[in-house]
């Protein structure tokens, strides 16, 4: 049981959720691909709305009766404007693939709704301790203020106005609208007091839940004007609420991630708490795995290019934690199959193409596993030698990607991780200087190790 006596488990939450909204007459709709298909998205799906957006831009007839949908959306923000792949490993918050819970309505309920049922399913049905809740709204939303005031009943000393941070844009133009964000209090063990608008206190109040209430158009011109069908956009972290209901800050409390967790320490015979490189390294397998085992899933193969090429760092990033952990042998076959029975029953493709998804992994690790061995030699003799705080020699960081296939971030990453720089300038101007003599001796203009 959890410290609520909520949902303990992945699968107990989805269930609720959908339940929940389906009662309140939304469609159940099944997670979309993780590569989008409208024009306008992104390179990988980051959030519940992206399979909605025709219907919020009135490009298609909305297929619903009535116009409500719920849903549990994979997501996967590793590239572009949203990507934390930096984070990953080193803080417990974030990942690069999560599930995010979202209710929709084209032109349906508003405010009232949305924000009431927001309450009634986190204190109600998650019996979440209300007392622990936030909320915030938009400098301008006194409606989404009231409501939270009047109708819910959350104090008013617990509601803030935000400015930008509550306010959503699609894009430069187009539908817009203020956001009312929900946060959960960790407690002073975490941080100062304030509530969500402090700076200083964003690991202690933590947003769980953001209703997005699309009510305005943007012109050419900047100027807002009101639209014809106001639409709901609502996004709630699966692990989050989780970790919330675990009563842990930790995204990896949640039972899919400590599975995952579980079998990282397994394959590595290293133990979580057993030093800071060492957790970082398996929090990291933990996540890298399942974001890739998705992704192949879904279709993109490794390659130098777009979504093929961060596929490519995810699995080489979890090769390189593993290897640095004084794993010699393959991790990522079992990694993949605990992924696989750990989320299966959830998303049926992955059972249906697991062999697939083992084999292009597979493969993919054992051929970064060959350079690996190839280059660490040099890079630790040569990192071993610099003292704390000061930099890898450019001409050596060019060396491991000439000569041994080291791209250039890994080289940095491993560097930073002994508490060194890599001297980019004289990289580049060493890689400058090769391109200079291939081009002298009539050859190809550039290498490609990666």
């Amino acid at each position: 049981m959890t410290q609520s006596g909520g949902p303990a488990t992945s699968d107990a939450l989805r269930a609720l959720w959908n339940d929940f909204f389906a009662e309140r007459g939304h469609t159940r709709v099944n997670s979309a691909s993780l590569i989008p298909t409208h024009p306008s998205a992104p390179m990988f799906t980051n959030s519940g709305m992206m399979q909605f957006v025709p219907y919020f831009l009135d490009e298609e007839p909305v297929p619903y009766d009535p116009p409500r949908a719920v849903s549990v959306q994979k997501c996967v923000r590793a590239g572009g404007k949203h990507n934390d792949l930096d984070a990953i490993g080193r803080s417990p918050r974030h990942l690069s693939f999560f599930e995010m819970l979202g209710n929709f309505s084209f032109g349906d309920y508003f405010k009232s709704e949305a924000i009431t049922w927001a309450w009634e399913f986190l204190s109600g049905t998650l019996g979440l301790d209300g007392e622990r809740m936030w909320a915030t709204v938009h400098t301008s939303d006194t409606e989404a203020e009231e409501i939270w005031r009047d109708a819910v009943g959350l104090p008013g000393e617990r509601i803030q106005r935000l400015d930008e941070d509550n306010f959503w844009e699609m894009g430069p133009t187009g539908p817009c609208g203020p956001s009312s964000e929900v946060f959960w209090d960790y407690g002073p063990e975490l941080g100062p007091d304030g509530g969500p608008a402090n700076p200083e206190a964003e690991h202690r109040f933590v947003e769980i839940w953001n209703l997005v209430f699309t009510q305005y158009f943007r012109g050419p011109d900047g100027a807002l004007s009101d639209l014809s069908a106001r639409n709901v956009d609502t996004g709630a972290g699966l692990e989050r609420i989780l970790a919330v209901l675990a009563g842990s800050p930790s995204l990896y409390a949640s039972d899919v991630l400590t599975a995952l967790l579980e079998q990282a320490q397994a394959v590595t015979g290293v133990r979580l708490g057993s030093g800071e490189l060492s957790d970082i390294g398996l929090r990291l397998l933990a996540d890298h795995t399942r974001t890739a085992t998705f992704l192949v899933s879904d279709g993109v193969v490794p390659s130098n290019e777009d979504r093929g090429y961060v596929l490519r760092r995810i699995i080489r990033r979890a090769v390189r934690f593993a290897y640095m952990l004084d794993v010699s042998g393959a991790v990522m076959e079992p990694m993949v199959r605990a992924c696989v029975s750990a989320m299966g029953s959830a998303y049926p493709e992955l059972v249906a193409g697991e062999d697939h998804v083992v084999d292009l992994i597979g493969r993919e690790e054992q051929q970064f596993r060959r350079t690996l061995q190839r280059g660490s030699v040099l890079l630790d003799a040569e990192l071993e030698g610099l003292d704390q705080g000061s930099s890898l020699d450019g001409q050596v960081a060019f060396v491991l990607h000439d000569t041994y296939g080291f791209p250039l971030e890994v080289t940095r990453e491993m560097a930073e991780l002994r508490g060194a720089s890599v001297d980019i300038e004289g990289f580049e101007a060493a890689m400058a200087a090769q391109r200079e003599r291939s081009r002298a001796a009539g050859g190809p203009s550039g290498v490609a190790t990666d």
